[in-house]
């Protein structure tokens, strides 16, 4: 992993923390998310005309990365609505990188070396005292259905980080790829909305129409960076790297949203960040 790429994906590590940040602002988690996966597929048919259209080997990996970007939406949602932000996004988001290094193991031939092996197990530990102390954090006894969605929320990162890494690469065109990708994942939430809302989504969605297409672009931005970077490096010390950005978002939490942070979660940061150093090394 080249310096160029690691820069990369720390900064889409950032911008993927506040466009939730964002999604966990807005009370209305379905207004929420219907602007911004809505935006996202706006701002994809802006982009496709003006972009290589990916090759036919990739069409099967979008039409299943869609699929799992809807059920990823379904639990984000679920999460963000039953769990605190500084505890429903540690524990979805630091799902993932085991599940991915598995997953690439299996489907992509990315066997992870000693280093890696040691550095998915240091980034589980830190993880796992964000999301503990996230719970104990809440003064609540644990809320096990909004762990449950959160956990399930990190197998469906895992799903479409292993299948967009494979489909990225098979489709000759990152920007390509991504641009097709918001047009397909993005339209199922504002569908879903305008049926429920059936006269009144406008209305609805006016209040947060800034903010919410904000998020858009920054969802866009952050899983641009991401696939470009999968183009160029392993999948699972990309996933690792990536979710560097639990400690921005539990850095959010603390300061934005009156969470708490504390002494144990800057350890269990350390800990992230020794688990990425790691990885980082096997590159």
């Amino acid at each position: 992993m080249t310096p160029l790429v690691a820069a990369a994906v720390l900064l889409a590590a950032v911008t993927h923390a506040c466009w939730n940040a964002i999604a966990h602002h807005i009370t209305d988690k379905l207004v929420g998310f219907t602007l911004i996966s809505g935006g996202g597929t706006m701002i994809g048919l802006l982009l496709a005309p003006f972009v290589p259209i990916p090759d036919a080997g990739a069409w099967p990996y979008l039409i299943l990365s869609a699929i799992l970007h809807v059920a990823y939406y379904a639990l984000l949602m679920r999460s963000f609505k039953l769990g605190d932000f500084g505890q429903a996004y540690p524990i979805a988001r630091g799902t993932a990188p085991l599940v991915v290094t598995v997953l690439a193991a299996l489907f992509a031939g990315e066997v992870p070396d000693a280093w890696q092996a040691a550095g998915v197990a240091v980034s589980c530990a830190g993880l796992t005292g964000l999301a503990l102390w996230g719970i104990r954090g809440s003064g609540r006894r644990p809320d096990w259905a909004a762990i449950g969605a959160a956990l399930a929320t990190g197998v469906s990162i895992a799903g479409y980080t292993v299948v967009d890494g494979l489909g990225v690469r098979a489709s000759g065109s990152s920007m390509g790829y991504i641009a097709w990708l918001m047009v397909m994942e993005g339209i199922a939430v504002p569908v879903y909305a305008a049926y429920r809302w059936r006269g009144e989504l406008v209305p609805r969605l006016r209040p947060f129409a800034l903010v919410g297409l904000l998020g858009a672009a920054l969802s866009v931005s952050a899983y641009g960076l991401v696939l470009w970077a999968q183009t160029r490096a392993d999948l699972a010390p990309i996933s690792a790297l990536r979710e560097s950005s639990i400690i921005v978002g539990a850095a959010i939490g603390a300061i934005f949203f009156k969470e708490r942070f504390g002494a144990p979660r800057l350890v269990a940061a350390g800990l992230m960040v020794a688990g990425i150093g790691l990885m980082l090394h096997a590159g």
